[in-house]
């Protein structure tokens, strides 16, 4: 075993590359991984914190305490009124699909320009708490919209498949501010304003995004505008920087 730890971890990534560094066979590794004597450890990049990084995620972490609660029996308040929002690119197909075809099926046919460029389309997904009754019963469930990032055009030429003037939609790729900002705007406060719990109308609702370059500042003008009407009280938070343990949607959707 001792030999094992003193190899370099880039020599001790699979059980092939021990062997060959050991000069022993693989099943003697096999039959010492099932005795317990070495074990399998996926290991995950961290990012790279930095002093302020860590300040700031501790102050973070601090400000999600519950008042009422401070400073003998400190408990975090139940973030109701927190709706968390994230992107995610996704592509439109892959390389290879498994299909279950009968017999006398005819194999399907996909086609793309090229394989090496598949189109990707970004979605933006809100989500809150849910909520629950005394008797267990759902009264909200939460999920407020997955929004696809598209653009609707006009087709320039005729083809096969459709005529010139029929209306396309087409993903944005390229995602800026306006983008993000619009969507915001134009969908996700909709529904909003739609789904809210009635009881909650008026009481301050935060939504937290990350720190990305597209999404639009947390005193932006045009947003507080829209996100005050109908007796709403919507602002934008940002979680601290570097902190992805702390992102809802990547760890529990996306």
């Amino acid at each position: 075993m001792n030999k094992i730890r003193e190899l370099p971890l880039r020599q001790r990534t699979t059980i092939r590359s021990i062997a060959y560094a050991l000069n022993i066979s693989k099943s003697t590794l096999h039959r010492y991984r099932r005795l317990g004597h070495i074990r399998r450890h996926s290991n995950a990049i961290k990012p790279l914190l930095k002093e302020e990084n860590k300040r700031a995620r501790l102050q973070f972490c601090l400000s999600m305490l519950d008042g009422a609660s401070l400073p003998h029996d400190p408990i975090f308040s139940r973030m109701h009124n927190i709706i968390y929002i994230d992107e995610k690119w996704f592509y439109m197909t892959k390389k290879y699909e498994n299909y279950y075809l009968v017999c006398d099926e005819e194999k399907p046919m996909r086609t793309c320009k090229s394989k090496s460029f598949i189109e990707k389309v970004m979605f933006l997904a809100a989500i809150a708490r849910p909520r629950f009754d005394a008797n267990g019963n759902e009264t909200f469930s939460g999920k407020i919209g997955v929004f696809p990032l598209v653009t609707q055009v006009p087709a320039k030429r005729n083809n096969i498949n459709r005529a010139a003037g029929t209306v396309e939609t087409k993903p944005i790729t390229s995602v800026t501010k306006q983008v993000i900002k619009s969507c915001l705007i134009k969908q996700v406060l909709h529904a909003i304003m739609e789904k809210w719990p009635s009881e909650d109308i008026g009481s301050p609702i935060f939504i937290q995004q990350d720190n990305a370059r597209t999404h639009i500042d947390c005193d932006d003008e045009d947003f507080r505008l829209a996100a005050s009407q109908s007796g709403f009280d919507i602002r934008l938070m940002c979680k601290s920087a570097n902190s992805p343990n702390l992102n809802i949607l990547d760890l529990g959707y996306f």
